[in-house]
């Protein structure tokens, strides 16, 4: 099938193409509690095209995917379809990556079955309670082979272990029960660090039983333990994306800091081709440009641009890529360290966000806990709100690290007086 839509390609009218062949090999589980409920393999084939076509000084693009099942004529109406709608596009001209000779390990599809076995065997060793246990939960084990070629002569392929659980927990307490749901995403498995994660969700789905209303406490250092920092350090990495930059939706420039008169923890966060148990390592981007460590911003100083082909190019940005992976390094204080004085540690929001472009924050708590001297409440409601333009100049980082999927940051985030609108307002 990708021989025939390459031949097909080569006999159209385009002036460059992409295509993208994904081969999926899976297991999934469902379990009602502990008991398995069904399961079953998955063996799929996607194949994504994208076709180019010149207009003056445009370049346009349209892609969509054709079915594996497709016919000789199905495929080549698509093809001849997806010509004419790139012809609708006006972008400014931009090129196609070209070969690379960088090195790259030998591509190998991951073990599915030991995968398998490692998230199975850290299932059944949680410490569950008569008042607190899982309720469900379902696994998606992958082993991914993607394969990319273009008209400039690409042919490139990746193989990596890509993992899914999604866990439903009960806490109960007298005539009182609460639900909590996660999902954890990885390559392999982390068995510590998953079993430490859902260890963590039965404490919060217990202290949820216990929590009062979230009293309005006007300005607030406010603690970042879970995987909702990862927003804050996701508003770094976007604002140094070429397309961003582009869009003048980031106003930060190479060699200049991200923000004037820091007094807390300088930011280094660097882009990383491979971070272990990760779902992103990937040896090569979308684009077909190999994938490689490279700092972004050194010690609150932006160093380099990262982002798609095009906005790279129009920036001047030749050798260019899109990264799987992340890491910001640790700050100058250990956790403990952070965890001092008036705060609220949030552990759980209903939802919250960091809008990259204007660096607002904005998020519903739905369990924290307020530390006032030696004095701990465990709140709920309420919200969060503020602007990373000025948390930045003082904001504080663990010297310990924590992994989420494609992501490595720092156990702890302190940003200083965050504005909380308590739950009784």
């Amino acid at each position: 099938m990708l021989d025939m839509i390459i031949e097909l390609l080569n006999e159209a009218e385009t002036d460059g193409w992409e295509v993208t062949d994904t081969r999926t090999q899976g297991w999934e589980f469902y379990f009602i509690r502990h008991q398995l409920d069904q399961n079953r393999v998955r063996d799929v084939e996607h194949i994504n095209v994208s076709v180019y076509k010149k207009f003056d000084s445009f370049l346009g693009k349209a892609s969509t995917e054709i079915p594996v099942t497709a016919g000789r004529e199905d495929a080549e109406k698509l093809i001849r379809q997806l010509c004419a709608e790139a012809l609708l596009v006006r972008n400014p001209f931009y090129t196609l990556n070209e070969p690379s000779e960088a090195d790259t390990e030998p591509q190998e599809l991951p073990d599915v079955r030991a995968i398998a076995k490692d998230f199975l065997e850290v299932m059944n060793e949680l410490p569950e309670t008569e008042t607190e246990d899982i309720n469900s939960y379902e696994l998606f084990i992958s082993a991914k082979q993607v394969r990319f070629l273009n008209s400039n002569g690409i042919d490139v392929t990746s193989c990596y272990p890509s993992s899914m659980a999604e866990v439903v927990v009960n806490a109960r307490k007298e005539e009182h029960e609460i639900e909590l749901y996660r999902m954890y995403d990885s390559g392999s498995c982390d068995k510590a660090a998953l079993k430490r994660e859902i260890s963590e969700t039965l404490k919060y789905g217990r202290d949820r039983l216990d929590a009062e209303k979230t009293p309005n406490l006007g300005k607030c250092d406010v603690l970042f333990s879970t995987d909702a920092s990862l927003q804050i350090y996701d508003y770094f990495i976007s604002r140094m994306n070429t397309g961003m930059k582009y869009r003048q939706l980031s106003n930060w420039e190479i060699g200049k800091p991200v923000a004037e008169d820091i007094t807390g923890d300088r930011l280094t966060v660097t882009a990383l081709r491979r971070l272990n148990n990760s779902s992103a390592n990937s040896a090569y981007d979308a684009e077909g440009a190999p994938v490689r460590d490279l700092v972004l911003i050194r010690n609150g100083v932006a160093e380099n641009y990262w982002g798609p082909r095009q906005f790279s190019q129009y920036l001047g940005v030749e050798d260019s890529f899109i990264p799987g992976n992340f890491a910001a390094e640790g700050g100058t204080r250990t956790a403990e360290e952070l965890r001092t004085g008036r705060y609220l540690e949030i552990a759980e929001f209903s939802d919250f966000q960091v809008e990259p472009m204007t660096g607002s924050i904005a998020g519903e708590i739905r369990l924290g806990y307020y530390h006032e001297g030696d004095a701990v409440q465990i709140v709920t409601g309420g919200s969060v709100s503020g602007t990373m333009a000025d948390f930045v100049k003082n904001m504080y980082v663990s010297k310990e690290l924590k992994q989420y999927n494609n992501m490595l940051v720092p156990a702890v985030t302190r940003l200083n007086d965050v504005s909380i609108t308590g739950a009784s307002e």
